[in-house]
């Protein structure tokens, strides 16, 4: 199966922005001894908007293994700091470019 990937648009307080990035690297230690990867991103413009990315080597990884207790207390904590949009749990699959007519290497 190919890499799975979920996004989040999250908006957070700006009281609660130094809270919300300690819980988000927490989970992404945790996330990444399981192999998986966690980011976030802010916006350049919009105060308290950032964008998390979830990432698994596949798609079961992503949905079927149930999270830790350390997991989801941390995924709980962040969704108490953070304002989703309504989308945020979306599972985005993989699509190998390579072999469906694109060029590996990319356009020359």
């Amino acid at each position: 199966m190919s890499r799975a990937l979920s996004v989040a648009r999250v908006q957070v307080a700006a009281a609660r922005q130094a809270e919300y990035l300690a819980g988000a690297a927490a989970l992404a230690a945790a996330l990444q001894a399981r192999g998986q990867h966690f980011w976030v991103f802010r916006h350049p413009t919009r105060p308290g908007a950032f964008l998390e990315f979830r990432e698994a080597a596949d798609g079961a990884a992503h949905v079927m293994v149930a999270p830790t207790p350390a997991e989801a207390r941390l995924g709980d904590a962040l969704r108490a700091l953070a304002a989703a949009d309504p989308d945020a749990d979306v599972l985005w699959l993989e699509v190998p470019l390579a072999g469906a007519g694109v060029p590996a290497t990319g356009p020359a």
